[in-house]
C-alpha cells in the first residue's frame, strides 16, 4: 500500500510502498477514506518534542485523524465487522487500565498515540491498523461522513474535551480562543454549542472571518492591539481562555485575558522556540486565583457525546474543511504550515 513516511526531519515526507497491516487479535484494519492533516503532524515532521521525550522516530508513517471502513477484524473483536463505517481517535487506550475504565482513555497507562510511535503506524496510508478496537474504534453514524469524521479526529475532539470535560464552562460565559487554526475554530463551534460566548483572537483577518462564521461574537486582531487587554476591555475578561496554538505569546495572552477566578486551558504544543516551557505571570495568577489546565485529545468513550451534538445540528466539523488533498500533496501542505499557510482543516481523501 502507499504511505507517507517520515525519513528526515524537515525534509518532504516520502510516498512509499509499505506492507498492508494485519489485524491483531484485539484489533481491526481500517481502509482509510479520509485523514486530516494536523499541526501535530507538522510538529512531528519538524522533529519537535525531544524536550518532552515525545519526538517521533524516523521511519514513522504519520497521520492521526482517520475515518474509513473496517476491512479486517481480529478474532477477539466483538463490536465490529468487515464493512462497518468507523471513526478512529489518535489517543488509543488498552481498555483495561484504571484510567480507561474510569473514562480517561486519552491518559491510558499503556496507551498509544496513533501515527506518532512505531507500535501504531499512522493513517497517511491506504490502510491503518487499530489495536484494542472494541475500546478505541467507534461506529460512525450515517450523518457523519468520513470527511467530517477526519475533521473531528484530533482537533475537534480536543476542543470538545477541553470545554465539555476540563474547563468549568457555564452557559453565557465568555471564552477567549487564542489561535484560530483547526483546533481554535473547532473550539469556537464547540463553545457556542455549549451556550458560551466567544472572543476569537488571531493575527490573520481570514482566520478571524472564519471564526465569526463559526459563531464568534467578538474578534480581536492581535497584530493590531494587545490581545489580552482588548479582551479585558471588551468583555471584562474571559471566564475560560484557550491557547490553541502553543507559542509563548499566545499562552501568556490567554492567561492575561482571564477575569478573576478564570481558567486557562492549554491545547497547543510548543515549538523549538519554547522547547516546552513558557514564562508566566505567576504572581498575577495567584492574586486573581487563576487556574491553568492541560488538555489532550478525548477519551474514545466520549464519541457518543460529540456525535449527539452533530446529530442535533449544534456543531458541524465538516464546515471546517477548506481543502481536500491527495496523499501526494501531504508533504507540500505540511511545509506550508511553516508560515501558517493553511487555514481551517485540510483532509486527505485520495490515497
Amino acid at each position: 500500500m502507499r504511505a507517507a513516511v517520515l525519513r528526515e526531519y524537515g525534509e518532504p515526507l516520502r510516498i512509499e510502498e509499505r506492507d498492508r497491516p494485519t489485524a491483531a487479535p484485539h484489533g481491526v484494519v481500517v481502509e482509510v477514506e479520509a485523514c486530516g492533516v494536523c499541526r501535530s503532524d507538522w510538529h512531528a515532521w519538524r522533529g519537535h518534542g525531544e524536550w518532552a521525550d515525545d519526538d517521533v522516530p524516523l521511519g514513522q508513517v504519520l497521520g492521526h485523524e482517520p475515518a474509513g471502513r473496517v476491512v479486517e477484524v481480529g478474532d477477539r473483536v466483538t463490536e465490529f465487522a468487515v464493512g462497518d463505517d468507523v471513526a478512529v481517535p489518535f489517543c488509543l487506550g488498552d481498555g483495561s487500565c484504571p484510567r480507561c475504565l474510569s473514562g480517561h482513555g486519552n491518559r491510558c497507562e499503556n496507551g498509544y498515540a496513533l501515527g506518532f510511535e512505531p507500535a501504531v503506524p499512522g493513517a497517511f496510508a491506504e490502510c491503518v491498523a487499530v489495536p484494542h478496537a472494541d475500546y478505541n474504534v467507534t461506529h460512525r453514524p450515517e450523518s457523519v461522513s468520513a470527511r467530517a469524521a477526519a475533521a473531528l479526529g484530533c482537533r475537534f475532539m480536543t476542543a470538545f474535551h477541553a470545554l465539555a470535560h476540563r474547563a468549568p464552562l457555564g452557559a453565557g460565559d465568555w471564552v477567549a480562543v487564542h489561535g484560530c487554526g483547526g483546533v481554535g475554530l473547532s473550539a469556537v463551534q464547540v463553545a457556542s454549542a455549549l451556550g458560551a460566548r466567544v472572543v476569537a483572537v488571531d493575527i490573520r483577518d481570514d482566520a478571524l472571518d472564519a471564526a465569526a462564521r463559526m459563531g464568534a461574537a467578538e474578534t480581536v486582531n492581535a497584530s493590531e492591539t494587545d490581545a489580552a487587554a482588548e479582551v479585558q476591555k471588551r468583555v471584562g475578561g474571559a471566564h475560560v481562555s484557550l491557547d490553541a496554538l502553543g507559542s509563548a505569546e499566545t499562552c501568556r495572552a490567554s492567561v492575561e485575558s482571564l477575569r478573576s477566578g478564570g481558567t486557562h486551558v492549554q491545547l497547543g504544543l510548543t515549538t523549538d522556540a519554547e522547547a516546552g516551557e513558557v514564562r508566566l505571570p505567576t504572581d498575577y495568577m495567584t492574586r486573581h486565583e487563576l487556574s491553568f489546565l492541560g488538555s489532550r485529545g478525548m477519551s474514545p468513550t466520549s464519541y457518543d457525546e460529540l456525535f449527539a451534538l452533530i446529530d442535533a445540528g449544534e456543531v458541524d466539523p465538516g464546515a471546517l474543511v477548506t481543502r481536500e488533498l491527495s496523499l501526494d500533496e501531504v508533504p507540500e501542505r505540511l511545509a506550508a504550515m511553516d508560515d501558517y499557510g493553511t487555514s481551517g482543516v485540510e483532509v486527505v481523501t485520495e490515497f
